[in-house]
């Protein structure tokens, strides 16, 4: 295993340990004050990065827990989002129902969950529970699509939201829970005007 490998799973694995609570409170302040969450998550806070200002494509090839494969070329010339999650996460237990409406409110727009931690059979069941009608790839083990973004936005927390535009480049970004969908509506109906 190279050292650029291990070093990106080294970070997913502190990144799923240490990322998922209330915005701001340290794993000490919850311990203190006896919530003992044990896990950190991003503060809902949102980027969007102008169209000269993207970083190059992302690219990736990757396995769904549905078993097939999935590429970025799949998502040519398409916007596309991606949400970072795990199944015991609960800002990801949170958001989910609002991101699989989402995804049925915008069918020209494909969602695509990449699960950090979880097994295939876990991510399917999660998605079972909570109406998720999309797949999600299994990235536990690799980390290779968590590297392949980690290069533009990366996802700092989880959960994260991506919005990638027409040309493969991450346009926007909400790191930890999406609050409202209609911020994360907003984003898609921003990046798709573009292409148009």
């Amino acid at each position: 295993m190279n050292r650029r490998l291990i070093a990106v799973v080294l970070a997913g694995i502190a990144l799923a340990t240490v990322s998922c609570s209330s915005p701001n409170e340290s794993l000490a302040e919850q311990y203190q004050n006896g919530s003992d969450e044990g896990y950190i998550s991003g503060d809902g806070s949102t980027v969007e990065i102008p169209r000269g200002d993207r970083d190059d494509a992302v690219s990736f090839e990757a396995t769904l827990d549905t078993g097939e494969t999935v590429s970025s070329s799949d998502f040519a010339d398409s916007v596309y989002v991606v949400n970072f999650w795990y199944s015991s996460c609960p800002p990801c237990r949170l958001e989910a129902p609002d991101l699989a409406a989402l995804s049925v409110e915008y069918p020209e727009v494909p969602f695509l969950g990449v699960n950090v931690s979880d097994t295939a059979e876990t991510s399917r069941t999660f998605a079972t529970e909570f109406g998720v009608p999309y797949a999600s790839i299994v990235d536990a083990k690799t980390a290779g699509v968590q590297l392949a973004f980690a290069g533009s936005v990366p996802p700092n927390a989880v959960p994260t939201t991506l919005v990638v535009d027409s040309d493969g480049r991450v346009a926007a970004r909400i790191s930890g829970l999406v609050r409202d969908p209609s911020i994360l509506a907003a984003m898609i109906d921003s990046v798709v005007a573009e292409a148009q």
